[in-house]
């Protein structure tokens, strides 16, 4: 029995709203007014996609990037406050934190 039934038991007429189930969809990530910056940069020759602008927590950087490792099948990492990606995977990465709810900016070409 999880809190959610535990609540329910408590207060049977108790009626989710939307923002509680927003919650459920963002996947427990703290969400933010100001739009996630997306660029793309090459280091050493190779492809990367920055994204930058997230101020959550660490625990919600790890989430996010984890959640990007696994959707699209890559290697990435977060350091000072920016989550790299390599490759180049702009445009399927800002569908991506669209549909978790995010504000997405794309910057350079």
């Amino acid at each position: 029995m999880d809190l959610r039934d535990q609540l329910q038991h408590l207060f049977p007429d108790h009626k989710e709203t939307e923002a509680q189930s927003n919650s459920e969809k963002n996947h427990g990530l703290w969400m933010q007014q100001a739009p996630l910056v997306c660029k793309y940069e090459k280091r050493k020759g190779k492809p990367i996609t920055i994204i930058e602008g997230y101020t959550g927590a660490d625990a919600d950087f790890k989430t996010l990037t984890s959640k990007l490792k696994k959707e699209f099948s890559v290697g990435g990492s977060f350091k000072k406050e920016s989550i790299i990606i390599q490759g180049d995977y702009r445009d399927k990465i800002m569908e991506f934190l669209k549909d978790l709810g995010f504000h997405v900016k794309r910057v350079g070409g």
